[in-house]
This record gives C-alpha cells, sequence and structure tokens, in this order.
C-alpha cells in the first residue's frame, strides 16, 4: 500500500493498485464498494467507473486540493459516491456541503450518506439559487461541480462567486452531452473553458474516457 499525500491510498486489490480511501465509518458501505483492512484500519476501494473525481485522478489529475479539515461545496451530490470519498479525506474537521436538487435522489443521499456522516451538511436546493443556500457558513476551500444542465458553467461561476475563497480550487465537471448534443465534445469543452478565464486561472483538463463517455473534468483557481 503505498501513501500518497496522505488524501486517497493506492490499495493491492486482486492483484492490481486500486484507488482507496479511509473508511471514516467503518464497517459503513455507500455504494456496494469494497472494504478492506490493512494495519488495523479499514479502506473503501474508489470506484473510478462510479466517481468522476476517482476518473480523474486514474487519469493523471494534477491537483488534489481535498485534504483533512477542508470545506467543500458540492454542487450535484446525486446519491453520495464521490461525497462519501470526499467526506474521508477532510475527516471529523472538514465539512462537506452536499447539494442536491431531486427529492428521489437527495432521500438516497440522506438514508445512505448523510445520516451517517457528521461532517456532510445536506442541502436540498436548486443550484441556481445559491442565496437559498442557509447553512453554509464562510467561504470554501474547493467548489466542486457535477451537474447536468446546459448552463452549469455559469451555475458553477455564481456560486464560486459566493461561496469560494480568493485562491480556492474549483472542480467543474463538463457534461457535453447536456449542453449540446450538436457539437463536438471537444469544441465545447474550449467553449466552457473561454467562460471561466476572466475570473478563474485554468490548471488542467482532463478527459474522464473510459470512466465516462464526453466528459471532461477542469480544474481552475479562483483569482478573484
Amino acid at each position: 500500500m503505498e501513501e500518497d499525500n496522505q488524501s486517497f491510498f493506492w490499495i493491492k486489490s486482486e492483484g492490481q493498485n486500486k484507488l482507496a480511501t479511509e473508511n471514516m465509518v467503518p464497517g459503513n458501505q455507500v455504494y456496494k464498494e469494497k472494504l478492506i483492512i490493512k494495519k488495523n484500519i479499514e479502506y473503501r476501494l474508489w470506484d473510478p467507473f462510479r466517481s468522476k473525481l476517482a476518473a480523474a485522478v486514474m487519469n493523471d489529475l494534477d491537483y488534489f486540493p481535498f485534504e483533512n479539515k477542508s470545506t467543500v461545496l458540492y454542487l450535484g451530490a446525486s446519491t453520495g459516491t464521490t461525497v462519501s470519498h470526499i467526506s474521508d479525506i477532510v475527516g471529523p474537521s472538514g465539512i462537506v456541503y452536499g447539494v442536491e436538487h431531486a427529492s428521489r435522489v437527495a432521500r438516497d443521499f440522506l438514508d445512505r450518506v448523510a445520516t451517517y456522516r457528521k461532517n456532510i451538511v445536506p442541502i436540498l436546493q436548486d443550484a441556481r439559487k445559491p442565496k437559498e443556500y442557509f447553512s453554509v457558513f464562510g467561504k470554501v476551500d474547493v467548489v466542486y461541480v457535477d451537474i447536468a444542465q446546459p448552463d452549469q458553467t455559469q451555475i458553477a461561476i455564481d456560486n464560486c462567486e459566493m461561496f469560494l475563497k480568493k485562491g480556492g480550487y474549483f472542480f467543474l465537471v463538463i457534461k457535453t452531452r447536456s449542453i449540446d448534443v450538436t457539437k463536438a465534445p471537444k469544441r465545447i469543452v474550449e467553449e466552457e473553458i473561454e467562460k471561466l478565464k476572466p475570473r478563474f486561472d485554468v490548471l488542467q483538463t482532463i478527459d474522464l474516457h473510459p470512466y465516462d463517455k464526453d466528459h471532461a473534468m477542469v480544474v481552475s483557481k479562483y483569482n478573484h
């Protein structure tokens, strides 16, 4: 087992090195992921086919600002797969604010994840209305956005302006098919990145293939 800046780990399983996080709630699974105990510590394998952040790590993500005590605003929490791994990483002294609007999905997120993890603050709100999140206190270290909307980039920027600290990191999952099915995915990614440039320093763009088709992860830093 190799340690990689303590935030996540590489663990040998079935003869392969696999990504994992230390389980903050030992014995608890979120999405039937495999639990592995090494030296009395329980780890959860982090599936890149189920989590775009894990896919980005597998595809050579250079920036990983999620660490112990980080505060993270996560838009598009869905059923909480990625949120649960970020929760493992930021630990009991960190906070993950998980915004989800779809009530059925949000119920799953509450039942399977937020109930067990005291460092997750679920926010059942529309990401288009950041002024209505009453439970976010102060500025956050990282904003992570994974929402399927044609104007997803603008929604993300509005949230960053309200909640991201200067010099904070912004992770944007660009779902090209949600933006425009008629344009080439590469072109869409370039156009969305242009929208970021006035306020952000774009650090890295990662194609999430083969884990996700027509998806890119853009990592940037807030310079306002």
